[in-house]
């Protein structure tokens, strides 16, 4: 039996009394928990990626392009802070916009933010797969073969229990941290300016901005993977103890944690040998500076297998992050409701962690054999951030339409960069979004492709899962809050006020 349908134009099923029940997680996370899960997801950026911003705008351009993302992150992270305790479920950026926008609203950001997690382990076990041939010298057309062998691994691990799940998190983020200290220190001597502005300038451009302002454009991209999925943790809402004192703090102390890293790794690694120009084409860059640094005998190999740990850190956690992801869509019927079912005895979200890795290396392996004059992991994560910025646009505007629909909505933390912040985060993700169809013309068809998968996944919304919805948690609270007594409580009701700032 149906519910009947609303006025957003989607129906609701009754579902037995044991729906619920398969559906379960369990309570372990608190703020440290939190902020590794935070600094884990993204720091495998220190390791790979940002670097291809190199070839788009040189030094110059990558160092102006990492600082108006550092600003873009600042806003959305400060904003996700406060909305997080205030709606805590492991929707996340979904359960954000369903009680701001509604079950359309709530899709169309899902959607997005699904893309972004489900790409970006693709994107990092490519490049674990890089480090690991280079390191034991295997050939280039087995490197899927360690990507199979990642995937296995750590879907494997989140599949056995949250408890382990973030033991491991903690430990191995500790780990890449202590690696990227080790690199900084060992850097330091070999600093070379020159080496960082060897890449040739265009007609007119300088050797500061070889590409002149378009390569400050084309560089944001790139740069987001310096903080790329930190605004993953609101998915682990209903793991965490305390969501409502801890989620801010770790999302905040990670965000910190990943700013001084971010230029650390920018300078340090691109002012030694072998310089912009090859770190900007390079796979392994921080396993070029341990060379400059040690050499190339066994001591840097060593050291280049002990910084894989901090692409796993990553890959590790954003596993965790998309199977949270699905299994929240799922759980209302956005997705397969089969996709949202949990391990009887581990409570984890087994079905949705299996098939996220799959959707995620069938894509990198089509990439892979179809040959691409980019490398894979540049190509795949151009397709993630598309997504991730689409979910940044519209989280921010969840953002502001809950300021203004809901001002007395119980909030324990309350962001100092308010409205203000939340749109100068929406407007640098738009540009951002803008820069990945029109700066770079190589990567333009790789978009569109992503742009494509969009669609598709909308289109199964409009015409069968809109039809097919459950009141899950998410989005039960999103129909309460837009009653007066939930959204307006009275004076005399302490929740109403103005909670202080953690």
């Amino acid at each position: 039996m149906s519910a009947p349908k609303d006025e957003r134009g989607v129906r609701y099923d009754d579902v037995d009394a044991g729906y619920f029940e398969r559906r379960g997680l369990k309570r372990y996370a608190r703020v440290w928990s939190l902020w590794a899960l935070g600094v884990g997801a993204v720091i495998s950026g220190d390791f790979f990626g940002w670097n291809f911003g190199l070839a788009a705008g040189g030094f110059g351009g990558m160092l102006l392009a990492t600082g108006v993302i550092t600003v873009m992150y600042a806003g959305l992270c400060f904003s996700i802070a406060e909305m997080s305790p205030a709606l805590p479920h492991t929707g996340g950026a979904y359960s954000f916009a369903r009680t701001a926008m509604g079950p359309w609203g709530a899709y169309v950001t899902g959607l997005a933010e699904n893309m972004e997690y489900v790409l970006t382990p693709a994107v990092i076990v490519v490049a674990i797969g890089s480090y690991l041939a280079a390191i034991f010298d295997t050939p280039e057309h087995l490197e899927p073969l360690w990507w199979l062998l990642a995937y296995g691994v750590f879907v494997g691990l989140n599949v056995y229990g949250v408890e382990a799940s973030f033991r491991f998190t903690v430990v191995i983020t500790f780990l890449a941290l202590g690696v990227l200290a080790v690199f900084f220190v060992g850097a330091l001597p070999h600093l070379s300016l020159e080496r960082a502005l060897d890449i040739a300038p265009t007609e007119g451009a300088s050797v500061w901005l070889p590409r002149g302002a378009r390569g400050v454009f084309g560089a944001l991209p790139f740069a987001m993977w310096f903080y790329l999925a930190i605004e993953e943790l609101p998915l682990a809402a209903e793991e965490a103890h305390d969501p409502a004192r801890d989620m801010p703090r770790g999302i905040l102390f990670g965000l910190l944690t990943l700013v001084v890293t971010a230029f650390l790794t920018l300078v340090l690694n691109t002012a030694i040998a072998p310089g912009a120009a090859a770190m900007a084409a390079s796979e392994e860059p921080l396993f070029e500076g341990f060379r400059t640094i040690f050499g190339d005998g066994i001591g840097a190999r060593a050291l280049a297998l002990i910084a894989v740990t901090g692409l796993v850190a990553s890959f590790h956690s954003i596993v965790f992050a998309y199977g949270r992801q699905i299994y929240s869509l799922s759980r209302a019927g956005y997705f397969p409701r089969v996709l949202s079912v949990t391990h009887p005895t581990r409570k984890t979200p087994h079905v949705a962690l299996l098939v996220g890795a799959g959707i995620g290396y069938a894509v990198a392996l089509a990439i892979h054999f179809l040959g691409s004059e980019h490398p894979v992991g540049a190509v795949l994560l151009n397709m993630a951030v598309f997504g991730a910025v689409i979910s940044y646009i519209l989280q921010m505007l969840s953002y502001v339409l809950l300021r203004v629909r809901f001002p007395r909505l119980p909030r324990p933390y309350r962001s100092p960069l308010g409205v203000p912040g939340a749109i100068v985060a929406m407007v640098i993700a738009a540009v951002t979004l803008v820069a990945l169809f029109v700066v770079d013309e190589s990567y333009r068809d790789v978009v569109l492709g992503a742009a494509v998968w969009y669609a598709a996944g909308l289109l199964y919304f409009a015409l069968y899962a809109r039809h097919r919805l459950v009141l899950a948690p998410e989005e039960t609270f999103a129909d309460e809050a837009g009653e007066p007594s939930a959204a307006e409580p009275s004076a005399a009701d302490p929740s109403a006020a103005e909670p202080p700032a953690d």
